[in-house]
């Protein structure tokens, strides 16, 4: 009994304990998983915000993707693109564990050229946004929330704008068949369009419903028959009807004044003639003295009247060019008019926050992977390559909750 109790004492002091690791992770593997936990929850944040703005919009007052510009072709395009770099990346890998350097070389470049194609369509996406207006500024940028009249006045000073300094360049001698044109566009606009518009707006003898009409037929000239201006056929719309009965009212309006001042110049004519007459019967020994005030008063009606025939005929050619233009002449003539975009300024600010963010991160795994090249990609790398695996499939799964949120809703 004693031997058999002083047995198990000395087996006791030889046992031997081996602690098997429930999860075989390395340092470098524990600190990325710490790294994207971190990243996890910042992107969670942002997804989050934007799901509660984007959803938590009145109905119809959230732009869809063709009002700002945006192309579901490419957003899908970029994701393929980011997929196909997720799949090169675990090849390198692979490649990596058995040994084949060059292998993985080629696989890792792969993977920097695609992640570089996806920077490369993501920076031509933001360059439209900027050349068509839409972007964050502060106060604001082309973009207004709601047809009203500060809309229509920032319509008139932009127009005005683009008159001077068209102005700028024929006088400094670059005109163009393409700068004259853009001129007498821009000209049309402000005499046919804005004009109208604001005559409509101020006009108390008409319902509050047909003044509110008027600035949003200008929206939609600017924009085009969006679903937030009533859609529409774009060629056969209520401005091309309004602008034809503009034309009825300035015909109606400059018949009077052609013919007062007709009536005027002959009689102006015809004081010059007798003026002229007496001049020459004159004997040169005197002046001939002023017949009176008359012929002054005769003649500054007469400019008078010719400026406003003038004006009208002026109005009447623009409303005749207005009647044939369909809706979207930024886009079809190229213009940075302003536009209505309901909540368009609260899109731009999150699209370029959600998309920036991502694109920062997408360039920091770019870096990475361009380092990894400058290395001997040996199986002593495979941990390496892994972790940045890790995080380049990050980046691709944040942009898979991206894809549909920004494009597809």
């Amino acid at each position: 009994m004693a031997n058999h109790e002083s047995d198990e004492h000395a087996g006791h002091g030889h046992l031997q304990l081996e602690y098997q690791p429930a999860l075989p992770l390395t340092l470098g593997k524990t600190i990325i998983w710490l790294f994207l936990s971190t990243e996890i929850m910042f992107f969670a944040a942002l997804i989050g915000m934007y799901i509660v703005i984007r959803f938590g919009a009145p109905t119809g007052t959230w732009p869809l993707p063709g009002d700002v510009h945006l192309v579901e072709q490419i957003g899908a395009f970029n994701t393929f693109v980011l997929i196909c770099s997720s799949v090169t990346i675990v090849l390198c890998l692979e490649a990596v564990k058995v040994g084949k350097s060059g292998l993985a070389k080629f696989w890792l470049l792969l993977t920097l050229v695609l992640g570089s194609l996806f920077l490369g369509v993501k920076a031509y996406e933001y360059k439209s946004k900027f050349d068509h207006g839409i972007y964050p500024a502060k106060p604001r940028s082309l973009i207004h929330e709601k047809p009203n009249i500060y809309y229509v006045a920032a319509v008139r000073d932009n127009l005005t704008q683009q008159i001077e300094g068209l102005d700028a360049q024929i006088k400094d001698g670059n005109a163009s068949p393409e700068i004259e044109t853009r001129r007498e566009l821009c000209n049309t606009l402000l005499l046919g369009a804005v004009n109208w518009a604001e005559r409509e707006a101020a006009d108390n003898t008409k319902s509050d419903a047909q003044r509110q009409d008027a600035i949003v037929q200008l929206a939609r000239l600017v924009l085009g028959p969006g679903h937030h201006h009533g859609g529409g056929d774009s060629h056969d719309h209520p401005f091309a009807e309004a602008m034809k009965r503009e034309r009825g009212i300035v015909e109606q309006a400059l018949q009077p004044v052609a013919e007062e001042f007709q009536k005027l110049q002959g009689q102006q004519d015809s004081n010059e003639d007798q003026g002229q007459k007496d001049s020459s019967e004159d004997s040169g020994d005197a002046p001939v003295q002023p017949t009176g005030s008359l012929p002054s008063a005769l003649k500054q009606r007469t400019d008078a009247l010719r400026i406003e025939k003038t004006r009208l005929e002026d109005r009447m050619k623009a409303t005749d060019k207005l009647a044939e233009l369909k809706y979207g002449i930024n886009e079809d003539h190229n213009l940075r008019l302003p536009m209505v975009i309901p909540s368009g300024n609260m899109w731009a600010s999150t699209y370029f926050f959600l998309t920036g963010f991502h694109a920062i991160h997408v360039l920091v795994g770019l870096i990475v992977f361009a380092i990894g090249l400058c290395l001997q990609l040996t199986p002593k790398r495979a941990g390496f390559i892994e972790n940045i695996g890790l995080y380049w499939h990050f980046v691709d799964l944040v942009w898979i909750f991206l894809f549909p949120l920004l494009y597809l809703f």
